[in-house]
């Protein structure tokens, strides 16, 4: 198991390491070849010598790339399962430790009913956290394990959107209005655990990392060839080019867990890839067309049925309140 470490070291080795090889490759060739000039009787000798030599050591060069390169993903993946572990013992103490005190007052004081009203409230969010946080475990879980995947049916992705929409403004104290639903009513053929699943975590992470106040606008709209296109679209300062890639990984967060002020476990876009991969569908990131904000398309296959043409397209921040 590696240590939490710098990969400064490894690459510095392994750097090192190819250029020994390739110095002894062209010793080699150089030696041989004028081995093989000097002697002409035995320069087939040589010549095998050169070529046989030639092939071991470009298997060397080879297996010392191979070696860096397991080497180095295996610490960045060490650093990463390491903030993973330090967020979510975070995520864990955080409500636990907020559980405790409020259960504690209750059994030590005489409070107001008014109060007490407040102290459960604020129970119930911090169960809320534990239990988004479980799922969102459980979630990652299932996809590892490549277990049987969720029935499939006809969703109505409009009301998903609004429902998830809805259960998110509502987790992070946020006015309805703050995620705005531009939907027709759009059905698709696909597992509705694993639609709610996505556009939660799309919805959530926009919310998350906007601007103040957050402004989060949803678009559905139909394509041709039978696919569904969602655009989330957020206020918040964005995400580097060079970023936009890795973002999607298992753990991947940017800087130091024990500094980040943002709540998570570095697994909502490495759920929402492999769900959109699953689905048969892509994801891409881009830039806020016109200002600062970071936009996720999806594309998804799979739409069946019309809107009936007497029923006006859904524009709502009001949803019920089970979700999927």
């Amino acid at each position: 198991m590696f240590e939490r470490r710098s990969i400064k070291w490894p690459v510095i080795l392994g750097v090192v390491m190819i250029l020994l090889v390739v110095t002894l490759t062209v010793g080699w060739v150089i030696l041989t070849v004028i081995g093989g000039l000097k002697d002409p009787e035995s320069a087939p000798i040589y010549w095998v010598s050169l070529s046989i030599g030639a092939v071991l050591l470009v298997c060397m060069l080879a297996g010392v790339i191979v070696y860096l390169t397991v080497t180095v993903k295996a610490i960045k993946l060490n650093q990463r399962q390491s903030n993973f572990i330090d967020s979510v013992t975070h995520e864990l103490k955080s409500p636990i430790a907020s559980l405790k005190l409020y259960l504690q007052t209750l059994s030590r004081r005489q409070v107001t009913e008014e109060q007490r009203q407040d102290f459960h409230r604020f129970m119930m969010e911090d169960v809320e956290r534990l239990d988004n946080l479980i799922n969102h475990l459980l979630d990652a879980a299932r996809l590892d394990r490549e277990a049987e995947p969720n029935p499939a049916e006809d969703c109505r992705v409009d009301q998903i959107l609004n429902q998830c929409a809805h259960a998110v403004c509502l987790r992070y104290r946020q006015p309805l209005e703050t995620v705005t639903v531009h939907a027709e009513p759009a059905t698709i053929t696909a597992p509705p655990v694993d639609l709610g699943i996505l556009f939660r975590n799309l919805i959530d992470n926009a919310v998350k990392y906007s601007g103040s106040p957050p402004e989060v606008i949803v678009r559905l709209r139909p394509m041709s060839a039978g696919k569904l296109c969602i655009r989330i679209t957020d206020n918040g300062p964005g995400i580097p080019k060079e970023l936009r890639r890795r973002i999607f990984g298992r753990f991947i967060r940017v800087g130091n867990e024990l500094e980040r002020a943002k709540p998570g476990t570095g697994l909502g876009l490495y759920l929402v890839r492999t769900l959109v991969k699953s689905l048969r569908g892509t994801i891409r990131v881009e830039d806020r067309r016109g200002t600062t904000g970071t936009e996720f398309e999806v594309i998804l296959p799979g739409l069946r049925i019309e809107p009936p043409e007497n029923e006006p397209p859904e524009q709502s921040h009001v949803a019920p309140t089970a979700l999927l």
